[in-house]
This record gives C-alpha cells, sequence and structure tokens, in this order.
C-alpha cells in the first residue's frame, strides 16, 4: 500500500488506493486506516497523504547495513576523483536498488535519490548483481521480469542478456551505454560478503556526451574495482 504513493501520486483516495493495489476498497480501506493509526499516513478530506515517519522504515534498513556505511566514503573518493555521480544498490525483485549515493554537481540526465528503483537488465550495477545469481534463482528473475526497451540502445532480447550477464561474472565489472536512459551510460563493480556473495554493486554513471563507455573503462574502471575491493575487504572482517 505504500508503494501506491509517489511523484505521479502524492496523495490517493480510497477507490484510487484499491485500483493501484489490485486490492478490494474494503481491504484497502483496512490497511491505509491501520496505517493511519500507526502513523504512516494522514487524511485531508477524502485522501490520503504519506507522513515523514515512513522514512524510518527505509533508514532502518539502512542503518542496520553496515555494507551502505562502509561504503560510503569510497563512493564520496570515487566521486571527486571522477567528477561523476557514484552509488551503491543492491538487487530486490526485477529492479536495482539505490541504497548510497553521491551525486554529481554536473546536470544528468538522470537524478536518482536514494530509494530509486531501476529496471536491472538495462543497467551497469544491475548486470553485476545479476551475474551473482546462481543459476535457479537466475531462472526466476527472467521469469518475472518484462524486458521492455527503454531507449534504442536497450538490449531486451534474454538470450542476449544471459551471455552478458555470463560475461560480466567472468570479468567482474560491467559498462552500459545509453540503455536506460539515452545519454547515460554507466560502469559497475561487485562488492562480495564474507561467503563470496554479490551483496551490492558500486557503480560510476556519466553523461555519454561528456564521458563514453571507452573513457570509463580505462579511466574510472581501475579506482572503481579498488574501491569495490576495499568495500568489500571491509564487510568481509565484520
Amino acid at each position: 500500500m505504500l508503494q501506491v504513493f509517489s511523484r505521479e501520486h502524492p496523495s490517493v483516495t480510497l477507490s484510487e488506493a484499491a485500483g493501484l493495489t489490485g486490492l478490494t476498497r474494503a481491504t484497502a480501506r483496512r490497511i491505509l486506516l491501520t496505517l493511519q493509526d500507526l502513523g504512516y499516513v494522514r487524511t485531508e478530506g477524502r485522501r490520503f497523504l504519506p507522513t515523514p515517519r515512513v522514512l524510518a522504515i527505509g533508514y532502518a534498513y539502512l542503518s542496520s547495513m553496515d555494507t551502505w556505511q562502509v561504503a560510503q566514503p569510497h563512493l564520496v573518493e570515487l566521486a571527486d576523483l571522477s567528477q561523476e555521480s557514484c552509488s551503491a544498490a543492491t538487487l530486490d525483485g526485477t529492479e536495482a536498488v539505490y541504497v548510497a549515493r553521491v551525486a554529481s554537481r554536473r546536470v544528468m540526465a538522470v537524478n536518482l535519490s536514494v530509494g530509486a528503483r531501476v529496471p536491472a537488465y538495462a543497467t551497469s550495477m544491475g548486470r553485476v548483481l545479476l551475474a551473482g545469481l546462481d543459476a535457479g534463482r537466475l531462472d526466476r528473475y527472467f521469469g518475472a521480469v518484462r524486458l521492455t526497451p527503454l531507449t534504442d540502445s536497450t538490449v531486451t532480447d534474454e538470450a542476449a542478456l544471459r551471455g552478458i550477464v555470463a560475461e560480466v561474472r567472468d570479468q567482474g565489472w560491467c559498462a552500459v551505454d545509453q540503455e536506460l536512459e539515452a545519454g547515460l551510460s554507466s560502469i559497475a563493480a561487485p562488492i562480495h560478503d564474507r561467503d563470496g556473495e554479490v551483496v551490492a554493486a558500486l557503480t560510476i554513471c556519466s553523461h555519454a556526451g561528456r564521458v563514453g563507455v571507452e573513457q570509463l573503462r580505462e579511466e574510472f574502471l581501475p579506482p572503481l574495482l579498488h574501491a569495490a575491493k576495499q568495500v568489500s575487504d571491509q564487510v568481509q572482517r565484520q
């Protein structure tokens, strides 16, 4: 229910909430009234709006994960070095979710913040996270995801994507050129826990007209891999 609130739907009526969630009006009403009692939503006339208490849910998750606290100073260093936006993300369902971010001072095609979600198949960090899945989980991912062309460059063929994910797994990093949004390129590397599992991805994101994929590989990949290793080493020592 809380996910119905967005930039497009900053407030909803009972009917809108039921329609957006696919729930009956009675069930939607019961949930909204419970959320109101708990302080997560309030009402203005017939409309329900989220309250600042909703933030506590997300920040409780972030504060409970040492990985994001470990990653933050390395993201700051990468952003200072590259003068580009740097982020950490994890996989949730079929999407990559930003859990830490240091924004560029430059104008970007996409302005994303912590909590933002993007399709994993069309992003460098998403493909790094997919490369960390075992065969069964990867099959379930492709069984659940809808591969939609987001730009003229987006790869949407499942066989091709599986080949890309296998290549990313072998080389240990991924670069993507304008597949999420025209004008946006990025490069990402994995963070591993003490069991060797991929738990997150670090990424540098740039405007493709300013920094192309070749420059990302030659100039930004070495410090990115170094930062990802440092974060992994710290996470594994915890």
